[in-house]
């Protein structure tokens, strides 16, 4: 365990140390997020803060830590994908289907080379399942979700950062003490990617002075998703829901993102200023108010995530019943679906009115 702890320390202070060499390298590359109507920004911010992150990481990986190398190299060649995808996107602005070519061949590295996939799911009742041929596009697609969901919520300083954070302590601190020795081996990987994130984090915070870009939130995206399969080789129906829960910020918000374009009849992939951190300015909420409320809100997901170890099925049931009802008024009352559609609770009020009228 010191050990962990002077590897974290370290990954933090050359994270630290590497990003203002890394802000100086996007100046003169143009990897920099101009101003303009669909940023929050109002001045120039260079990106490719994710490249610091990556390198402080994995260098603790190689050489600070006794994790065999084989181990760590198939994470490390898919790591390296999405960094130069997003290193590209982050000069050049790749379309959103180039990104996910990237993502894709990333992840078939994961599951061909890295032996990293979900192979069978246990349902309480029917017993295990096996998924055969579906255990590939379930692995891919888990990975191209997970990873764009991370990505989509980087919209304000320091914000997929600090949330990235929160999500990977929790997935940490439930691998470490609920699971296997093998999950043990990924919480501490994990622990150090929290480190690399914590040496980053000052420079990312408002006002920020480097952003992650591209390069930073699909690389975090996409070993959020790769560290969350490893505790789902064998999954049951509750090591499926943790991470989904631990995710719930970014997740909800695509999810929702997804449906509002569909209902006002416009692409999946097109850009709006609907998101969760723009609603919560709306309502009035400063720059740093609205990080700090997701934050928060993150860390209410990943206190709930930590009781589905410790509940019995019908626990975990009536937790995950809760979970939605709350997460559905909290939806509604911020008008994440849009202004124009109409909320589920305004047509159960609907529907319980022109029942009184029947009456």
């Amino acid at each position: 365990m010191f050990l962990v702890i002077v590897t974290c320390v370290v990954t933090a202070i050359l994270s630290l140390a590497l990003t203002p060499l890394i802000r100086k390298f996007a100046f003169k590359i143009g990897a920099t997020d101009k101003p303009d109507t669909r940023r929050i920004n109002l001045k120039e911010i260079p990106t490719l803060g994710g490249l610091g992150v990556y390198l402080s990481f994995f260098f603790a990986l190689f050489f600070l830590l006794p994790i065999p190398i084989r181990q760590i190299l198939p994470i490390f060649l898919g790591a390296t994908i999405v960094i130069i995808t997003g290193i590209i996107d982050d000069i050049k602005e790749l379309s959103p289907k180039m990104k996910m070519v990237g993502i894709t061949l990333a992840a078939l590295v994961i599951y061909f080379v890295a032996d990293i996939q979900m192979d069978s799911v246990s349902l309480p009742v029917i017993g295990s399942i096996s998924l055969g041929w579906l255990s590939l596009p379930i692995t891919v697609i888990w990975i191209l979700a997970i990873t764009n969901a991370v990505n989509l919520i980087d919209g304000l300083d320091g914000l997929a950062t600090g949330v990235s954070m929160i999500a990977l302590t929790t997935m940490g601190v439930i691998g470490y003490f609920f699971l296997t020795v093998e999950d043990a081996v990924v919480s501490i990987m994990i622990f150090v990617l929290v480190g690399a994130l914590a040496g980053f984090l000052p420079y990312n915070f408002f006002p920020a002075r480097i952003f992650l870009g591209d390069t930073g939130a699909l690389f975090l995206g996409f070993m959020i998703a790769v560290m969350s399969l490893q505790g789902l080789k064998n999954a049951t129906l509750i090591t499926l829901i943790i991470p989904v829960v631990i995710l719930g910020i970014p997740i909800t918000d695509t999810i929702y993102a997804m449906l509002r374009r569909y209902l006002n009849k416009k692409p999946i992939s097109s850009a709006d200023k609907m998101h969760l951190h723009h609603q919560l300015m709306a309502l009035g909420l400063t720059h740093r108010q609205t990080v700090l409320a997701i934050y928060c809100l993150a860390a209410i997901f990943s206190v709930i995530a930590l009781l589905y170890p410790i509940s019995t099925l019908w626990g975990s049931v009536f937790l995950t019943l809760g979970l939605l009802f709350g997460l559905e008024l909290f939806v509604e009352t911020i008008g994440l679906v849009g202004k124009d559609s109409q909320p589920l609770l305004a047509r159960l009020r609907k529907f319980a009115k022109n029942l009184n009228k029947k009456e």
